[in-house]
């Protein structure tokens, strides 16, 4: 099997400096990056507490690309006009996490952000089967969520080409997103079973060469 796509590349400062991430996210922008991916985490859903809207604002402030906020956190629904009012473009929240999937994505969608359903590595697809046509990006986890640095977890393989399947045939235009370790070695394999979007955190901010990784990481979509 060939591909041929543009991939989009969303970089993870969840792995950048944060004494500087200012100058991080210009880096990252310059060296080509498409999306900035922002992981928010609660200590609640995820074990691991990060960062919040606070964050967000400060990097509308300073990005010109999109920001690609990723909500691990329980009850989303009381955070989505914050995250809006924060800068948020595209806001991604897990199944799990809400009562009421598609009364979220659509208020997603009403404030203006594109909409996404994140699945944890054990989540099936059944969860956004029923909710397609109210998103715009369906996130894999390739990782089980909390924590940068993780292993790719190559059995999720399978999962995003039966993922690529449902979408094509749902007539919908809903990009897949991967999150969790993605690097230069897996990003092939991942692209040719139907992603359209990588986040790479350790791969890119742990290089010396920023825009080095980030054309390796996107040159897997012509493979």
């Amino acid at each position: 099997m060939e591909t041929n796509k543009n991939l989009l590349i969303s970089p993870s400062i969840l792995s950048a400096d944060f004494t500087r991430l200012g100058e991080e996210i210009r880096a990252v922008e310059d060296a080509g990056a498409d999306w900035l991916h922002i992981d928010v985490m609660d200590g609640h859903f995820v074990p691991n507490i990060t960062i919040g809207p606070m964050i967000v604002a400060a990097a509308k402030r300073v990005a010109g690309i999109p920001l690609d906020v990723h909500l691990m956190i329980s009850d989303p629904d009381y955070y989505l006009e914050g995250f809006h009012e924060a800068g948020a473009d595209i806001l991604t929240v897990h199944p799990e996490a809400t009562h009421h999937l598609h009364r979220t994505l659509t208020r997603i969608r009403d404030l203006g952000m594109k909409a996404g359903a994140a699945l944890n590595p054990s989540t099936g697809l059944e969860a956004v089967k029923h909710v397609l046509a109210e998103l715009d990006v369906v996130m894999i986890m390739t990782v089980s969520p909390g924590f940068g640095g993780q292993s790719f977890i190559p059995t999720m393989l399978p999962k995003v080409r039966e993922l690529r399947a449902m979408i094509d045939a749902s007539g919908y235009d809903i990009l897949i997103e991967i999150d969790g370790g993605v690097s230069p070695k897996t990003a092939p394999d991942i692209a040719l079973s139907g992603a359209d979007v990588f986040v790479a955190g350790s791969a890119v901010f742990g290089s010396p060469n920023y825009k080095e990784v980030i054309d390796e990481l996107r040159g897997a979509g012509r493979q």
